[in-house]
């Protein structure tokens, strides 16, 4: 093997292991933002997606979504994918696809049953996220030949978690207390610390997640890597910042959680644009997706009351839109704002509402069946008094009840 191949496929295992590592901050930053009673359960969720999505990614998920095209629509299946020169792959996608898939958790956390998130989770690493990820990242997906632009996954990893949770919230339900008389009540997380840091080791192993597809190191590659990584770096700084600014002016003071969900939306609004767009485009794109954030959590919380306790499907599923959308301004090569005109903007349009079509309109029949056989959420003693005694047998904090 030539010294530049080895490079490239040694970067993208670091990469991959990097994003293997963002599991890790999803668990904190849900946990976090969550009330400890359920922290063994969100735990069990999280490191359960990983499994799930490990096996049912390697068994079909990554030849539906990198097969043989069919249609342009789905890759051709096949069990137990085993081509030994391609194992990097198969291991980089493979994180990826745990990554929409705990997604999910946070939306639904302390009010769902254990058992229906592991059969959706399954679901959604098999069937939902292979399937609309062939369109655009396959090569020969109808996206793809349309020339849709989603570098590292704003819309294909990330909105599609988002539209799920959206989807998953609606039909589980809020939890218990948080709406009364029409109000929307605060439930505090009880662990702030953790949350910071899950932000941290998610900004951290995103560095992976865009850098590492670039796919390759070597060569001019090792350029466009540098550079996904400082527009990557960029729009989450301005991201945190914009969310900082706006909820101290709104709220009187500096508001933590949004400003933890500014820095997630600045990672998540760059990450399809991060190789097509400037520094400076990066920063605003940033700015632009930690503004909507706080106020797309606002609006899903207080005017639609669908309950997501970490605002998963704001900092995922609308912000990945937008980041989505934004390519088709701010793109270098084809950008409305460099005279490219609104043809890449309409595509990216195309691409966006499409895969939401697809993801929300699956997931509401999974889900709905679900609900309507083994059910998707515990029992009213078993939420007040925690999913880690209930559903777990055991409590994180056992010196430590009152929370």
């Amino acid at each position: 093997m030539e010294t530049n191949a080895v490079l490239d496929l040694m970067w993208i295992i670091i990469a991959g292991i990097l994003v293997f590592f963002m599991q890790a901050g999803f668990t904190l930053v849900e946990t976090g933002f969550t009330r400890s009673k359920n922290t063994i359960n969100i735990i069990m969720k999280n490191i359960m997606d990983l499994a799930i999505g490990s096996l049912a990614f390697w068994a079909i998920g990554y030849t539906l979504m990198y097969g043989k095209s069919i249609g342009n629509f789905i890759g051709m299946p096949s069990l137990f994918y085993n081509d030994t020169a391609d194992m990097h792959n198969l291991f980089f996608q493979t994180v990826f696809c745990a990554t929409a898939a705990t997604i999910v958790s946070g939306a639904i956390a302390e009010r769902t049953k254990f058992s229906t998130y592991l059969i959706f989770s399954a679901i959604m690493t098999t069937v939902i996220y292979p399937i609309s990820g062939h369109w655009v990242w396959q090569g020969d997906g109808w996206l793809t030949n349309l020339g849709f632009i989603d570098f590292a996954g704003s819309t294909v990893v990330h909105s599609v978690g988002g539209w799920a949770a959206l989807v998953a919230a609606f039909l589980v339900g809020p939890r218990i207390g948080k709406y009364t008389k029409g109000k929307s009540n605060a439930i505090p997380g009880h662990n702030m610390m953790y949350g910071a840091l899950g932000v941290l080791i998610l900004w951290f192993g995103w560095f992976g997640f865009n850098g590492g597809s670039e796919l390759a190191i070597s060569g001019d590659s090792a350029n466009h890597v540098a550079g996904i990584l400082i527009t990557t770096n960029l729009s989450a700084a301005a991201g945190t910042i914009a969310a900082l600014l706006l909820t101290w002016f709104k709220y009187g003071k500096p508001d933590f959680s949004m400003t933890m969900n500014g820095a997630l939306a600045g990672l998540v609004g760059i990450t399809a644009g991060c190789a097509a767009v400037s520094p400076g485009a990066s920063a605003i794109i940033g700015l632009l997706s930690g503004i909507t954030v706080v106020f797309s959590i606002e609006f899903i919380d207080k005017k639609l009351k669908v309950d997501d306790p970490v605002g998963a499907i704001s900092v995922h599923g609308v912000v990945g839109a937008l980041g989505t959308l934004l390519v088709g301004l701010f793109a270098l090569d084809g950008g409305l704002f460099y005279g490219g005109g609104f043809k890449q903007l309409g595509i990216q349009a195309i691409g966006v509402f499409s895969i939401a079509a697809w993801v929300i309109a699956i997931s509401f029949i999974v889900l709905f069946v679900l609900k309507k056989t083994i059910g998707l959420r515990v029992s009213e003693k078993e939420e007040i008094e925690g999913l880690d005694i209930h559903e777990h047998g055991m409590e994180a904090y056992p010196d430590f009840r009152s929370n």
